[in-house]
């Protein structure tokens, strides 16, 4: 009987649940010995210039070895661009702010010393000095930023890092007769909010020099993309560098790509001649590192009286914050999700990043394509209201039709394989969706308090691209005990990857799920790899661990040919028993351990067999229903029921893919109710630890009801679609459709993200107050 498909509890928990996990800062190997602790000096504030750091007080505190500022920094490559795209002086960060503080929290120096309290101490002594008027003032607004009135690159000459649409990336807006023909237009400014991903563990890395060979402990998500960077920075071969990454608390995007401090250890290392740790406080994770989402976009929507969809409309305007990297990309991938999962006949995109004086933005789980989700979900929401159609109706009027896949969007987009009705119609029943309507409607009747709202979403995300395909390795050996031990380029920070990848092997060799052993994250163990991002992990790692597995089992039956005196093309697999026999003779078989023994002592090697599995995007797609209770008195928003159905083809192992549905729903519903990186107008964040940054918890959330549909793939072996983002994508608008639901009988029309009380009481005030439609953001 096959393995997968059941229900297998994760392999990996006992560990955490134990405190037997290791992480970076928990490390006690012999080199690190003796290592040396770093404390980064951040800049307080933004957009100033730096006159002078006075470090003298700093060298004075007991166990501070040295401190080092931008004029020491010499011997070292440039801090590796992410993207090539963008104008070069907004590219061109230092590894410490010297002439120019372009975000608070950007480091300034670095403080060395033998412990990591007397680092912080020191850190606290040295005194920055800032000059006043020289440099452009602080610009947080993204809109401000775009009207480039205040340039904060002088060599640039403009904010824009980007512009998609003249660089070929996004459609562009053709004339005003865009709408022509259509009944109905609905324009709306949306904001979609910046928020911080806030992993468990933050940044961590610790690093030794073992003669030339640097190697380097590090929190996360792509072992041999880090130590890509640190071979670039360093110039070294990658034989001359070990990346080991222990267990990790998490990354959601915020740990895909090597930041400056951590590429600046070695470095530091290397000048004080001795090993180096550091890991980030809460403040530095929430202020220091990249953020995400933060998006402002307009859309417009067009089409018949009737509820049929014809135009769309989407100029999105990213933060990319104070340098051009990974976030002034992420525009691009808004655009190609731009109509969801309708059949729209005509859409249109423009797509700029701006740089502005806050911490420069990264990918955040999902990384453009819930910001693609919000946006069109929002608009099919107006629509309605202005069509005075349903919301549920609409929609189901205009998605993609089950028997019109492979699909190309109106922005060139193909999709793979969906039924999108079948999900929606699932969501909603499983909802009581007519039930919960009437319940709207008495309670809105009785006048009472507490509003109900209902907000529906459909999506549809690209995992693993959205390039037309990526690449994945995974190499299977069998072990002399006749286990297997399977090698992965791919790499868990929390998705399961030692059960899902042990099942595929499993059910491939007819080996015990206990017996095969999972090896990731040590670049010295793993050939090559490319990491764990954008829901890739199944589709790609997976199918490389499968294709491996079936090399090995053709390798072995040449094996098995020579023990049981037999042609291997006679020779047959029996999968349920792990054991090889000649066709028609079962009784005389041969398994995994005497095939290990026959093939060490023939070729003096282990029977082993690797695979890079080459595969192309998917689109795994759902529907989300949220009901809340909306308090008209105070503003105040409880979810009190979440209804989803996602589809993400086969389901390996379906206690997994819930788990990565829980967390995705948590989190896009945290975007909907709670969570807002801010700053002030000079560029002060205001969000720097818990107690201000509003993190969602178990108890503002319910159960999750989950249905599910399967509608397998054909771009990988496996028929998988990614999960991993899933409920970021559909959760957010759901919730956000939901309470403006809600209050909609009051003349509310939209309220933006977060749904906080203050906003949601304000929406209801203006509502009250003016007469009539309200919409209430920010400005």
């Amino acid at each position: 009987m096959s393995i997968i498909g059941t229900r297998v509890l994760r392999k990996e928990d006992p560990r955490f649940l134990t405190g037997e996990a290791a992480y970076v800062a928990d490390l006690d190997d012999p080199r690190l010995d003796g290592a040396a602790h770093v404390c980064f000096v951040r800049a307080t504030v933004a957009g100033a210039s730096i006159d002078s750091v006075r470090v003298s007080r700093a060298l004075e505190v007991p166990g501070v070895l040295g401190v080092v500022a931008a004029g020491d920094v010499e011997g070292i490559g440039a801090v590796p661009p992410e993207l090539a795209m963008f104008p070069e002086p907004m590219m061109s960060r230092p590894w410490l702010a010297g002439d120019v503080a372009r975000f608070a929290g950007e480091p300034v120096a670095a403080v060395v010393a033998a412990t990591p309290y007397a680092a912080a101490d020191g850190a606290e002594a040295v005194e920055l000095h800032y000059g006043a008027g020289a440099d452009p003032s602080p610009v947080v607004d993204l809109e401000a930023a775009a009207r480039d009135e205040t340039v904060l690159f002088a060599g640039a000459g403009t904010n824009v890092a980007c512009d998609f649409a003249a660089a070929g990336m996004a459609t562009g807006f053709s004339g005003d007769d865009f709408f022509d023909g259509c009944d109905v237009v609905v324009r709306e400014r949306l904001v979609n909010s910046k928020l911080a991903p806030a992993p468990m563990e933050g940044r961590s890395v610790a690093c030794c020099w073992e003669g030339g060979r640097l190697v380097a402990w590090v929190s996360c998500q792509v072992p041999h993309g880090a130590r890509a960077g640190l071979c670039k920075v360093y110039g070294l071969d990658e034989g001359d560098c070990r990346v080991i990454v222990p267990d990790v608390g998490g990354g959601f995007g915020q740990k895909l790509g090597s930041t400056p401090e951590e590429l600046f250890l070695p470095w530091l290392a290397r000048r004080f001649g001795r090993p180096m740790r550091w890991t980030e406080t809460r403040t530095e994770n929430l202020t220091g590192i990249g953020h995400g989402r933060a998006q402002v976009q307009h859309v417009a929507i067009g089409g018949d009286a009737d509820g049929t969809v014809r135009r769309y409309r989407l100029d999105v305007l990213g933060d990319s914050g104070a340098y051009a990297g990974l976030g002034a990309f992420l525009p691009y991938f808004t655009h190609v999700m731009a109509p969801g999962t309708y059949a729209i006949e005509r859409a249109e995109t423009a797509c700029r990043s701006v740089v502005t004086s806050t911490a420069p933005t990264l990918a955040y789980r999902g990384a453009g394509r819930p910001e693609a989700a919000a946006a069109i979900e929002r608009a099919m929401d107006l629509f309605a209201a202005r069509c005075g159609l349903d919301p549920v109706e609409v929609r189901a009027r205009n998605l993609v039709g089950a028997g019109s896949f492979p699909y190309t969007t109106a922005v060139g987009t193909e999709y793979d394989s969906g039924d999108y009705r079948r999900a929606l119609d699932a969501a909603v029943a499983a909802a009581g969706y007519d039930g919960l309507r009437a319940e709207q409607r008495r309670r809105r009747e009785a006048g009472e308090r507490l509003l109900l709202g209902i907000g529906v979403s459909c999506y549809v995300e690209i995992t693993a691209g959205p390039a037309p395909g990526g690449s994945e390795f995974a190499e299977v050996e069998i072990t002399p005990s006749g286990g297997a031990r399977v090698c992965s380029g791919s790499f868990s920070h929390g998705q399961g990857h030692a059960t899902t990848f042990a099942m595929v092997a499993a059910d491939r060799l007819g080996i015990p799920l206990e017996s095969v052993e999972i090896v990731q994250g040590d670049t010295d163990l793993v050939a090559s790899g490319v990491g764990t991002f954008g829901s890739r992990s199944l589709q790609l790692g997976g199918s490389a661990v499968g294709e491996a597995s079936a090399r090995v089992v053709e390798a072995a039956r040449e094996v098995a040919a020579g023990l049981l005196e037999a042609s291997a093309a006679d020779v047959t697999f029996d999968a349920a028993r792990g054991a090889f026999h000649v066709a028609g003779a079962p009784a005389v078989s041969v398994g995994w351990a005497e095939l290990a023994a026959e093939s060490a002592a023939r070729a003096g090697e282990p029977l082993s067999a690797d695979c890079d599995y080459s595969g192309g995007a998917s689109y795994p797609f759902g529907a989300h229903v949220a009901v809340v209770e909306v308090d008209v008195e105070t503003g105040g928003v409880r979810l009190v029921r979440m209804v989803t159905c996602d589809d993400s083809g086969p389901l390996l192992n379906p206690v997994i893919v819930e788990g990565q549905r829980h967390g995705g729903i948590a989190q896009g519903v945290a975007q909907t109710l709670l969570e807002e990186v801010r700053y002030d107008a000079w560029g002060n964040p205001v969000t720097a630890n818990l107690a201000d940054y509003a993190f969602i918890s178990a108890a503002e959330l319910p159960s999750f009801e989950l249905e599910v549909t399967t509608t397998p793939s054909p771009q990988n072996a496996l028929g998988v679609k990614g999960i991993g983002e899933s409920g970021t994508i559909g959760a957010t608008p759901a919730a956000q459709s939901a309470v403006v639901d809600a209050l909609a009988h009051l003349g509310v029309r939209h309220v933006d993200l977060p749904c906080t009380p203050q906003r949601v009481w304000r929406a209801i005030a203006a509502a009250r107050d003016g007469g009539g439609p309200a919409a209430v953001s920010d400005r």
